[in-house]
């Protein structure tokens, strides 16, 4: 006999939809996934190239991404350091150093997310393939081989994740100036932001030296990654 009321048994017909919709989502991503895979194999790319190819791309992205991090800060250092010119023209190369890093931190984040999907599927295809090793002294390397890899992998993407974490504490504060600007462009008020450009100043330098060592990290990871 069910001794439960009939109401706790019920589950609502949105959350269901929910759940389904869910379900589907990650199936298609899945599948899509597999194609992916496919796909890149019939090229010659396998997982780990992929993984490769990523994060030497991340490296690139965050390279240029400390240039315009600094072109940023020193084009508003330039405009609250302002002793005539056209302010006008200053605050548009501003916004438009501001629209770059926006851009190229949408890279990185994009980058990133591939960086730990292909990861996470390389090591969970090297553990399937290791269990079906009859070698038992091949089996033994291979599981220390992926023991260490996904060791470095997790230096690297603590590295990586503090880099990122920099990106929106830099982004907010242009992003405010930016906006505070575009309806106060005059010399007074471009004069009263000098206090604030320090605080912008002391991100940067933040931002610059974990995306230096997220650099740094990532030459060190792909020495080590397995290659044919």
């Amino acid at each position: 006999m069910n001794n439960f009321p009939e109401s706790r048994l019920h589950v609502p017909a949105r959350i269901l939809a929910g759940l389904a919709a869910a379900l589907l989502a990650i199936s298609m991503l899945s599948a899509c996934s597999s194609v992916y895979y496919t796909t890149m194999e019939k090229l010659g790319k396998q997982k780990r190239d992929l993984l490769r190819d990523n994060v030497e791309e991340l490296r690139e992205d965050q390279m240029e991404a400390k240039e315009e991090f600094k072109d940023a800060l020193t084009r508003l250092q330039e405009l609250t350091a302002f002793h005539g010119g056209d302010l006008q023209e200053i605050y548009e190369k501003l916004k438009d150093d501001y629209e770059d890093c926006e851009e190229r931190a949408d890279a990185i984040r994009s980058r990133i997310d591939k960086i730990d999907t292909i990861a996470n599927d390389l090591f969970a295809e090297w553990a399937d393939e290791i269990d079906t090793m009859h070698n038992a002294s091949f089996k033994r390397k291979s599981r220390e081989k992926l023991a260490i890899t996904k060791r470095r992998y997790r230096q690297f993407h603590r590295a990586m994740k503090k880099s990122e974490q920099r990106l929106e504490p830099v982004l907010t504060a242009l992003h405010d100036h930016v906006l505070f600007l575009k309806h106060n462009l005059n010399a007074q008020a471009v004069a009263g932001l000098k206090s604030e450009v320090g605080s912008v100043a002391a991100d940067v330098r933040n931002l610059i030296r974990d995306m230096q060592a997220s650099i740094a990290e990532a030459d060190a990871f792909i020495r080590h990654l397995p290659s044919e």
